[in-house]
């Protein structure tokens, strides 16, 4: 399945769940439903609910009432599903699972075990926003469970639909549906040019984009955002993009060649800073002085629509969002 189609998915189940509830529907009714799927009986399913028989089957008739469809079959030993109970069941049955593993989470939080939070960024905000969030997070919540994915916003974007994160801090891809998605912008990220200390054209003047062209160069491959950004700069002023490119999403791979090479590469400033850093990676490599802006399309806290936070996921979501104030 792509993931397009998981999105819409997604988005249909939340839906479907919230008009249920809105057409009367209870938690005790889900439960109902999922007791009877287990046990075929009406009688242990209220006992399992700890309610008498006959308030189980009232509560059977306004399920049925409810849905307009018959949701089980009387046996001569017992109870059988219909189809329209059996799906109900199974979305029930999700949604009190759901349910509870929001209380678990609620209540590891409370108690300092924590929680679980799976967060996919690109470069600059990473080291901006989602790191200084974390340091503060981790005094107060020492056992969350933090995973990041630093990525493009291409490759983010279809992680946040298949489920994988619960959040990013990208931009929206221009070929998915934006109404798919929740999106908070947060910032603008300036990019600039990293060069080796002591490289020929870091000799203290302003240096111009034709000055360039004649470099090899690292790029992230094409079609990201900051790539395009610096050849539309090349093209705009009419100077002859590079042609001695070498392609990689590897940040250590492309410090690595900008220290030991004459290469030139388009870097997030505030990944330049940091390198430059006093506790940084200061010595071999410094930021080229350039006669222009690299300003890069503004970056969003994404959600996926229709999707709820888990209180871990909520908690490090806020805390970015305090970074940003």
């Amino acid at each position: 399945m792509n993931d397009g189609s998981t999105g819409s998915m997604t988005e249909s189940l939340a839906q479907s769940g919230e008009s249920l509830l809105r057409s009367g529907l209870k938690l005790s009714h889900m439960r109902m439903i999922v007791a009877l799927q287990d046990t075929s009986q009406i009688s242990a399913a209220a006992h399992i609910l700890n309610i008498s028989q006959p308030a189980a089957s009232r509560m059977i008739g306004e399920m049925e009432d409810i849905l307009s469809a018959p949701i089980c079959n009387r046996l001569p030993r017992g109870v059988e599903l219909t189809p329209y109970g059996t799906t109900l069941a199974r979305r029930a049955r999700a949604m009190l699972l759901e349910l509870r593993e929001v209380d678990r989470e609620i209540s590891d939080l409370k108690s300092g075990r924590g929680g679980a939070v799976f967060l996919g960024s690109v470069t600059a905000p990473a080291i901006g926003l989602a790191v200084p969030a974390i340091k503060r997070i981790r005094k107060s919540f020492p056992s969350i469970e933090i995973s990041m994915q630093v990525d493009t916003s291409a490759v983010l974007a279809r992680e946040l639909l298949a489920s994988r994160h619960d959040f990013i801090i990208a931009r929206i891809p221009d070929d998915l549906n934006p109404r798919l998605f929740e999106a908070r912008v947060i910032g603008i990220e300036k990019a600039c040019l990293i060069v080796r200390r002591g490289h020929p054209l870091a000799d203290g003047r302003t240096v111009g984009l034709e000055e360039l062209t004649g470099y090899d160069w690292i790029f992230q491959p094409g079609g990201s955002l900051l790539r395009r950004t610096m050849e539309t700069h090349f093209m705009s002023h009419h100077v002859p993009l590079p042609d001695r490119i070498l392609n990689t999403t590897s940040l250590l791979l492309t410090l690595v060649m900008v220290a030991q090479s004459d290469t030139i590469a388009p870097v997030a400033l505030d990944v330049a800073k940091f390198i430059n850093a006093d506790d940084g990676l200061a010595g071999a490599i410094e930021v080229l002085p350039i006669a222009f802006d690299i300003d890069v399309q503004p970056y969003s806290l994404i959600r996926a629509r229709n999707r709820a936070l888990s209180p871990a996921a909520s908690l490090l979501y806020d805390h970015i969002l305090q970074e940003i104030r």
